[in-house]
């Protein structure tokens, strides 16, 4: 058991670095803003600029600039007035921390979504391993019927991770999902993680296709999908706003995955998300490691990028 902790302990403490790693290029935006000096206009000018370019996005920077002057008065260093800055970010980010709830659903079926190259099949495989990790089942629907690429990688994440993948080449996805679900519920199987093609907004036909398979799934068990996640570029920056309205719309996200954080200057965008769609963020990756994908968490989060 203290065997256990302390490869937990370590697992965390790894994470924690890698996440600080990843938001390097958003955290030297903002931390050395206060290093030293006076609570003046120049520092909010300063900040104001930083947190656009970190894209924070207009309604968030404005919304955390009006509270910082709020609380400026009775305020004497700008270390205090990061300290605020902190306590104002993990406000704004602290209704997206929300672990996903499994309670009563077996199996628990997740549908992912999302533009191409958006990271959803690797971010599968990962969400695989972290299951394994939690002591679940999991069983892979290669929803993306259409490109033979997407089924290999997804089939190579479920011989890694020891989980099995439903697949089939062209023909409908929704019928793959479909006979997904019914092999898991045969197998006793915890969770069903159906990957999808690639999709643009803006492509009708793709996203009407979409509502296909979401309605095959809950043909397949009733209640299903318990769980549709939106699966988000962090270097898209505020687009990504675009593509998560546009998503809700037509298939009612219940959560989202913000893959590519490392290495971006637009770690911000989750701020945007809080104060424009706060659905809940349940995944974050910043690596192409396998364990490079982490339920979020808001206080390591604002740690990350201020500390």
């Amino acid at each position: 058991m203290l065997e256990l902790s302390t490869e937990n302990a370590r697992r965390q403490r790894s994470w924690a670095a890698r996440l600080r790693d990843g938001l390097t290029k958003t955290r030297s935006r903002l931390s050395g803003l206060f290093d030293a000096g006076a609570i003046d206009s120049v520092l909010f000018e300063t900040l104001e600029s930083a947190l656009l370019a970190s894209d924070v996005g207009v309604d968030a920077t404005r919304f955390l600039l009006a509270g910082l002057r709020e609380r400026a008065g009775r305020l004497q260093t700008a270390e205090q007035l990061k300290a605020e800055l902190r306590a104002l970010l993990l406000e704004t980010l602290a209704p997206l921390e929300q672990p996903l709830d499994l309670a009563g659903k077996k199996p628990c079926i997740i549908m992912l979504v999302g533009v191409n190259g958006a990271g959803k099949t690797t971010s599968i495989g990962k969400l695989a391993r972290h299951l394994h990790n939690q002591g679940l089942s999991a069983l892979l629907a290669a929803g993306d019927t259409f490109r033979a690429a997407a089924r290999e990688q997804l089939a190579a994440w479920g011989a890694k991770n020891s989980v099995a993948v439903v697949a089939q080449s062209g023909g409908d996805p929704g019928a793959v999902v479909f006979d997904a679900v019914a092999a898991a519920r045969s197998r006793g199987i915890d969770v069903v993680i159906a990957d999808t093609a690639g999709r643009l907004p803006t492509q009708l036909h793709l996203m009407e296709e979409a509502k296909k398979i979401k309605r095959a799934i809950a043909k397949a068990e009733t209640g299903a999908p318990h769980e549709v996640w939106l699966v988000l570029d962090a270097n898209t920056g505020q687009n990504s706003l675009s593509q998560l309205k546009a998503f809700d719309e037509a298939l009612g996200l219940t959560g989202l995955i913000l893959t590519k954080l490392d290495g971006t200057a637009k770690g911000g965008v989750v701020c945007a998300i809080a104060r424009q769609r706060p659905l809940p963020l349940r995944f974050i990756g910043v690596g192409e490691g396998v364990d490079d994908l982490r339920p979020f968490a808001a206080d390591e989060f604002v740690s990350a990028l201020l500390d």
